[in-house]
């Protein structure tokens, strides 16, 4: 048995609704995708701590600390699993640091964004990489975390975005 179709009966030309409409889904996806994609990471700006407290599950607003000298403010969110996580917001609306302390290490590619890439690139041309301590000190960047179950602690920065009066030690 032989079947010949002919093809302009099968190919139906899309009327103008169907055309809009998944012109509409498709915009909308990658709008979707765009807002999925923003969270605040080190060296993003102010608007995105809230979209990184959101991508972290958290429930309550961020505290907000100024600092005593007004250059910058400290952003104090309690995660789900009963972390800390402080996010340091310059003046200008810069993340230029952020800190953990808790019972689990906070999603770092979260909070350091491309910075994590960095960290880990650097991480593994080193003697002990996958060790628990991380001690990275660079001029663009300097990370250090460590730590047990239970127990661990952390800070990550950009030296170049740190506010004037602002130390080291100040980012805890």
């Amino acid at each position: 048995m032989h079947f010949h179709t002919h093809t302009s009966t099968m190919i139906k030309q899309p009327n103008m609704a169907t055309a809009n409409a998944a012109r509409r889904f498709l915009i909308t996806l990658v709008a979707i995708c765009h807002v999925a994609a923003a969270h605040a990471s080190l060296g993003g700006d102010s608007a995105s701590v809230e979209a990184d407290r959101a991508h972290m599950n958290v429930k309550h607003a961020a505290r907000l600390t100024p600092s005593s000298t007004g250059s910058y403010t400290v952003h104090e969110t309690i995660l789900p699993t009963g972390t800390l996580v402080r996010q340091y917001v310059s003046k200008a609306g810069v993340v230029f640091a952020v800190a953990w302390s808790g019972p689990f290490v906070p999603d770092l590619r979260q909070l350091l964004g491309p910075h994590f890439d960095t960290m880990t690139a650097r991480q593994a041309k080193r003697v002990h990489a996958g060790h628990r301590f991380v001690s990275q000190h660079e001029s663009d960047l300097v990370i250090e975390s460590g730590g047990h179950p239970r127990s661990f602690v952390g800070r990550a920065y950009l030296p170049s975005a740190l506010p004037a009066g602002v130390a080291e030690k100040d980012i805890q």
